[in-house]
């Protein structure tokens, strides 16, 4: 900084008038300061960056309202019932509402917006159903709000749209060029840099700057008689790389070393041999240390602070992903390409392996509707499937496309695949393109507008044409998801950035609004209020005792355990909470983040290390909490319903093998022996009476599809409507033949997990922790159609 901040002095524009000049020196120094940090940061955090510069010099100008900034990045703490009955229920979320109705209670300047959107319902649903509402600007006598207030809004109304409007923000307070980033720059960092100034790569999945540095440096004259040395650091290697470098301190010859995550043992001695050795008075000034690392919590912070640090992420999108793959080794090489007497057969599967290639990686922007791992394909897995192809291809008469197909699916790029709905995802597409249909038809489309197909047959120069005149941006019907899928994409970008800003939020830095304290005060008193006494469990074991013929007993006892456990860690923090804030106990490290937590609308870790598995904002949190625990309770009151609430539970794995124990004891069945079938029930059925065998099952939603009431099927979704309620599910258990068991399933297995995040921990079943079991459900199109789309059932919502 010290050396930026000089720059701007000797190179930022001159003028006689002091006020003038220091505004010049102000604005050449921001933005000097924002190239060279952006050179380093990610693509994902260089709007975040932004960002929190823009609100940093509106800080320092008093031009923030803390208390608006706070409820962009949280929308409001919401305990408390929301006491105005949704106006425009038709269109409008409850969450949204409820967004609505804090903003008109605890903000200032959006006073009155309560009343106004539910006496012009139709003017507020333009901007919901406009494709751009961060640039239509809000109704009436609103359109005056500033341009934090308008964030407020689309926040609560179009969240989808959060990110393009922050752009629009920082562009109206700093200027455009602040939204556009500087494009990687190898030679003018090279000309920022001296000798004692270590050269920093900071690595990404899919690129690799080896290629780019390598022909910089026959650009500079250090390619020929030795002058660029480099190294791939691991075992054994740091010794080498130690003398290379002490050689190049005085030679004036380049050194690179690679992959410095993998050498995390020898980094001490880099960072003491740096410092003791790259001095400007016995340093030769042609010597650079050009270093390669993945993001790593044990690389030098020393030679962080000093060195220059670069991001070259690889691009983004269907069309540079394919121009990428074409442009380097070994397609660009003319002999490899026409290597294959196969003809239009080779030349067709080759684009289709890219163009999967291409779509897999792609998909990952989707979140969990994509893949639940965001899985590191990368460029190796692709060299190695094409030259497969290549040798299968010459060594067969006959395509083999089957072999093909299992070495790229299970071998190449189903190596890296740990979850068994992703193999399925992988499966499914894989088959649209190692077919025999891409190379014998005409046109065989990729997408069903045919926007994306195979080409015919022709040069690489006619292939690398092909690929130019695709989209910049992709549709999701390419990748086999309907339209909403983009807002699903959008939605999670708004949700990384206001978590990775809350990431660097300590407190609310004074401002309007009420104090942390008073905030925290208020939270906890009325979390405390709401919150019921734990469990009598020892009266619940007398009520329901063991029973051989009623495993429900036993799932409730333990259920009403499990949740005591969180009530009394839940009660006891927020009591401590209290007495802190009045001085009566230490505010401990444990206490700091829980009141930290609070703050930011989000649930303590504290809490979540006894708690089930929620992706919630606090206040949804604790009305879920209490709903469970009302659940529970009227179970204890009343016996077991006749409909059971799977949300509600804290395990569901043992409520569901207590039903399948029930049915095993009374038919007198080995339980190993039992499967289960579903069944949908009709939504306007009577679900009074339990069934005979089995469970009755309510409380989940349906992602990726919707449930049609009346074909009794899956179907389409409605736009914007991102999930859907599911009908009341029977669960039969039924005892199968080996055979009938093994029988490919005549619907859409459709997987039920507890959150939309879908990720969670390997479990020693091969399933992740947050699986819970596949329901076959009856569906309108073939099965993969709903593989494609990420269709699931979930337990819980995000909001």
């Amino acid at each position: 900084l010290n050396n930026l901040f000089v720059a701007a002095i000797a190179d930022s524009p001159r003028s006689p008038d002091l006020t003038v000049r220091l505004g010049n020196r102000n604005d050449y120094f921001t933005y000097s300061m924002y190239k060279n940090v952006c050179r380093s940061l990610f693509e994902k955090d260089k709007l975040l960056f932004s960002l929190l510069l823009t609100v940093s010099i509106m800080r320092g100008r008093s031009e923030l309202r803390e208390d608006e900034w706070r409820f962009l990045l949280t929308g409001g703490i919401a305990l408390d019932d929301n006491p105005h009955r949704n106006p425009c229920a038709g269109w409008m979320s409850e969450r949204a509402w409820g967004e609505v109705v804090r903003a008109d209670r605890t903000l200032e300047g959006l006073r009155g917006l309560r009343e106004h959107v539910a006496a012009n319902g139709e003017r507020w649903r333009e901007i919901y159903e406009s494709h751009t509402p961060h640039e239509d600007g809000l109704p009436d006598a609103w359109a005056g709000a500033t341009r934090m207030q308008q964030l407020v809004v689309l926040r609560a109304l179009r969240p989808d749209k959060i990110v393009p409007a922050v752009q629009g923000f920082i562009a109206s307070a700093m200027g455009a060029r602040f939204i556009e980033p500087p494009t990687f720059d190898l030679a003018g960092t090279y000309a920022d840099s001296n000798c004692c100034t270590p050269l920093i790569f900071i690595l990404s999945p899919g690129a690799d700057p080896m290629a780019g540095l390598l022909k910089f440096a026959e650009d500079k004259g250090f390619a020929a008689a030795g002058r660029c040395q480099s190294i791939s650091l691991g075992q054994g290697q740091g010794p080498i790389a130690a003398q290379m470098i002490r050689t190049g301190l005085k030679a004036g010859t380049w050194v690179v070393l690679q992959n410095c995550h993998l050498a995390t043992s020898w980094m001490p001695a880099l960072e003491k041999l740096c410092a003791e050795t790259l001095t400007p008075g016995e340093t030769h000034p042609d010597f650079r240390l050009w270093l390669t690392s993945y993001p790593s919590d044990r690389f030098p912070v020393s030679i962080l602070q000093n060195g220059i640090k670069m991001t070259n992420e690889p691009p983004s999108g269907l069309r540079a992903n394919l121009l990428r793959s074409y442009l380097t080794d070994p397609i660009s090489d003319d002999k490899w390409f026409g290597a294959c007497d196969k003809g239009p057969a080779w030349e067709r599967l080759l684009f289709g392996v890219c163009f999967f290639h291409a779509l897999i990686q792609e998909r990952r922007k989707f979140g969990p509707l994509g893949w639940n791992i965001p899985y590191e394909f990368n460029e190796s897995d692709l060299r190695i499937s094409i030259r497969q192809l290549q040798m299968y291809l010459n060594g067969y008469e006959e395509v083999p496309l089957d072999a093909l197909s299992y070495l790229a699916g299970q071998c190449n790029y189903g190596g890296r695949v740990t979850d068994d709905q992703d193999r399925r995802t992988l499966t499914c597409l894989i088959k649209r393109f190692y077919c025999a249909q891409i190379y014998e038809e005409d046109e065989y489309k990729f997408s069903p507008s045919g926007i994306y197909h195979a080409p015919q047959k022709g040069t690489y120069d006619d292939y690398l044409a092909y690929i130019r005149q695709l989209p910049i941006n992709q549709h999701p019907e390419v990748f086999g998801m309907h339209a909403n899928a983009d807002i699903a994409k959008d939605m999670q970008e708004t949700h990384l950035l206001f978590h990775s800003i809350m990431l660097t939020q300590e407190g609310s830095g004074g401002g309007a609004g009420k104090s942390d304290d008073h905030v925290l005060q208020e939270v906890a008193a009325d979390i405390l209020a709401r919150l019921p006494a734990n469990f009598d469990v020892a009266k619940a074991s007398e009520k329901y005792p063991v029973m051989y013929s009623e495993s429900m007993n036993t799932v409730l006892v333990q259920e009403m355990g499990r949740f005591n456990r969180l009530t009394t860690v839940v009660r006891a923090s927020l009591q401590n909470i209290q007495k802190a804030l009045k001085g009566l106990v230490v505010m401990s490290k444990e206490l700091e983040e829980v009141a930290s937590a609070m703050l930011r609308s989000q649930v303590p870790g504290m809490w979540m290390a006894k708690s089930y598995p929620s992706l919630k904002p606090l206040g949804s949190y604790v009305t879920d909490l209490l709903q469970r625990l009302q659940f529970l309770q009227t179970w204890f009151d009343n016996g077991a319903p006749a409909v059971f609430w799977l949300s509600g539970l804290y395990f569901t794995q043992s409520f569901l093998t207590g039903g399948m124990q029930n049915y095993a004891r009374k038919y007198k069945v080995p339980i190993d022996e039992l499967s289960w079938d579903f069944q949908v029930m009709p939504s306007d059925m009577d679900m009074t009476q339990k069934p005979d065998d089995g469970l009755f099952v309510n409380g989940m939603f349906l992602e990726g599809a919707r449930w049609d009431n009346k074909t009794m099927q899956l179907g389409e979704q409605q736009p914007k409507v991102l999930t859907d309620v599911m009908p009341v599910v029977w669960f039969k258990p039924a005892h199968k033949s080996p055979e009938a068991a093994a029988a490919p399933p005549s619907g859409y297995l459709c997987p039920v997990y507890k959150t939309s995040e879908r990720r969670g921990t390997l479990s020693t079943t091969g399933h992740s922790t947050n699986y819970v079991i596949a329901i076959e459900v009856p569906c309108s199109e073939q099965p993969d159609h709903y593989v494609l789309r990420g269709t699931a059932l979930l337990l819980g919502l995000a909001d």
